[in-house]
């Protein structure tokens, strides 16, 4: 119990932008609290895959818990690599350790913030006509697919205003910690939306049976799906 209140009291820091801790984290980050913000981003994103699955079946709610903190540790870590690089291009001078906690405590931020969303979530997919009424499920897939990319999105923006304010602790340059910040941002925009489209399906789509993965995961983009969806809810 302790060390759950001692997890969660760290991640309050972070929530609250206490900056100053947080880059002294980068530079010592105790194994037992970067095993606690790890925990916390994984049960985080579990409770949001629950939630998106749960729409299409108990099974996908499952495969989804497992898949969507799957898609935030690997985009973090993908990222974190890219992100050690392209730091000192763009003017700060980090060190890749200090490159991954930033990126990591950004994660774990998101990932609260998805955790908090998913009652949210789940009460919309409890309001919305189930799957196997085929004469509303196009729209009804829509509006879940778009709504789930707005909850992302938000937590996204949140966790990168923290990340932002960090990366200004840590240069003591604004302009500096924009740029790196903008690199970051697309970084994680085409490696997390690519990762998430491999790890499909995470709601599922009517007509296609539960998997756990797609029988042809690299075929098409994630932005492709995006724009069907906005097609097939605004032209119904």
């Amino acid at each position: 119990m302790s060390t759950t209140r001692h997890t969660w009291s760290d991640v309050e820091v972070l929530l609250r932008g206490e900056q100053g801790k947080a880059a002294d984290w980068t530079l010592a980050m105790t194994p037992g609290r970067m095993t606690g913000f790890l925990v916390t981003a994984v049960v985080g994103s579990a409770l949001f895959g629950a939630a998106m699955g749960w729409w299409r079946a108990p099974e996908q709610a499952i495969y989804t818990a497992v898949k969507f903190p799957a898609v935030v540790l690997l985009t973090m870590v993908g990222n974190a690599m890219l992100n050690a690089m392209l730091a000192p291009l763009l003017g700060v001078n980090i060190r890749g350790r200090q490159t991954f906690m930033a990126v990591m405590m950004s994660f774990v931020m998101a990932a609260v913030i998805l955790g908090a969303l998913s009652p949210v979530l789940a009460f919309l997919i409890w309001n919305t006509p189930p799957l196997e009424m085929a004469d509303q499920a196009g729209s009804s897939h829509a509006v879940i697919l778009l709504s789930i990319v707005a909850m992302v999105a938000f937590a996204g923006v949140a966790a990168n205003l923290r990340l932002y304010q960090l990366l200004v602790a840590l240069s003591g340059s604004a302009l500096a910690a924009r740029k790196v910040l903008f690199a970051w941002l697309a970084g994680n925009l085409f490696l997390g939306s690519q990762i998430s489209w491999i790890l499909r399906p995470f709601i599922g789509t009517p007509g296609l049976p539960v998997q756990f993965l797609r029988d042809d995961p690299m075929h098409g983009s994630f932005f492709e799906a995006v724009v069907f969806s906005l097609k097939q809810l605004f032209t119904q």
